[in-house]
């Protein structure tokens, strides 16, 4: 059966391989053979330099993470170098400051005063950033690029237009969180988001083949970004097809602080706890690097099997199954790839959105010996990658 299931999940990519003229044509139009633009470094017409913006949801590890990762695209197409080594551990807003001071281009320059973000995570600052935004774009007309990092982010920029091309990152279900209008089209000639259809379904399918879990629970903010965040809407569809329940927990996240938002994710789970035999573990401001290890000896204490929406990375801290994500530099160069066609003329809304992760089972045999749950030989065999401990 688990066998069919990993046959299932490589079967699912390759139909996602649809080239884009493809799924865009319909309606017994043939579809116009693709332009194709150049990654080269190139200036501005006028031979100045590309000038960066960039919006970020709030103070999430992602967001830097994935930041550097593009830099890093763009050294490797030739755009840019760097003075010295980037430090770790840095914010979004430091990383954006320490850019602007430190790239080497004859091409970009990153805006150290084109930084915008609604506090952390604070929802009334939203619609005074999208009026600061569109103050800038309107008055100076200085900014050529925009990269966003996040959902919020993502949807603020679209609800702006947006009036400059646009790279939405980091956003884990733009489809849902209403960011692009399908995986073929964003909707908006200046609008571009990395999507993975039916990225968070196949992850529910994969763990139900493994645990054939009757309750699963789930834990999220109650809001419409939450459940985008959460996956909400896959998980029920899956649910309905493979017939299992799902039980719920609302835990705040934004508009307060980190360790507000993680005592309210942390509680949720201890609550559910009891009432489900397996756990999503979604992703939610309130479980960080920090607090993973928390919420892994919570799962390990009630011998609940549990699966990381977020990847390998929390499997490496204890949470016991993930599809193991793709290395964050193949997601920086593909945003780096695309932010070079649309320098080189392409509109965002011509380049491929589609973005598919490769199936690569992640396993924590450590936390399956502490919960008692022993693996299929298929699983064993499957798994790329193995942790021996549970942190």
């Amino acid at each position: 059966m688990i066998s069919r299931y990993l046959a299932a999940i490589f079967a699912v990519l390759g139909l996602l391989c649809t080239p884009l003229a493809q799924a865009q044509g319909g309606g017994g139009k043939a579809a116009a053979a693709p332009q194709v633009f150049m990654t080269s470094p190139v200036g501005k017409p006028d031979g100045s330099r590309w000038r960066l913006g960039y919006v970020e949801s709030g103070e999430y590890s992602e967001y830097p993470r994935t930041l550097d990762a593009i830099v890093e695209g763009l050294q490797r197409l030739g755009w840019l170098g760097l003075s010295e080594d980037m430090p770790a551990g840095m914010t979004g807003r430091e990383m954006w400051s320490w850019l602007s001071r430190n790239v080497r281009s004859n091409h970009l320059e990153f805006v150290e005063d084109a930084w915008w973000q609604p506090g952390n995570f604070d929802a009334e600052q939203r619609a005074p950033m999208r009026e600061a935004i569109m103050r800038r774009l309107n008055d100076k007309k200085d900014i050529d690029l925009i990269i966003a990092m996040g959902t919020w982010a993502g949807q603020d920029m679209r609800a702006l237009g947006p009036p400059v091309p646009t790279i939405v990152g980091s956003a884990s279900d733009p489809i849902a969180a209403r960011i692009s209008d399908s995986a073929a089209d964003s909707g908006r000639d200046n609008l571009h988001a990395r999507v993975e259809p039916e990225r968070f379904q196949r992850q529910v399918r994969l763990f139900h083949g493994i645990v054939p879990f009757k309750k699963l629970g789930i834990v999220y903010e109650d809001s419409d970004a939450g459940r985008s965040y959460a996956a909400v809407d896959a998980v029920e569809q899956v649910a309905g097809e493979l017939g299992f329940a799902v039980e719920h927990c609302h835990a705040r996240s934004s508009s307060i602080s980190t360790e507000a938002a993680i005592e309210n994710a942390l509680n949720c789970y201890r609550q559910l706890s009891n009432k489900v035999d397996a756990f999503y573990v979604t992703l939610h401001r309130g479980i960080t690097s920090a607090s993973i290890k928390d919420l892994a000896h919570i799962l390990e204490k009630a011998k609940i099997p549990s699966f990381s929406m977020a990847g390998s990375q929390e499997v490496e801290q204890g949470i016991l199954l993930s599809l193991a994500r793709a290395d964050v530099s193949y997601v920086g160069l593909f945003h780096a790839e695309t932010i070079a066609r649309i320098l080189n003329g392409a509109k965002p809304r011509q380049l491929s959105q589609l973005w598919v992760d490769p199936p690569k089972i992640a396993l924590n045999l450590g936390t399956a010996r502490i919960i008692g749950f022993d693996p299929p030989v298929d699983i064993l065999l499957a798994a790329d990658e193995v942790y021996e401990k549970a942190p």
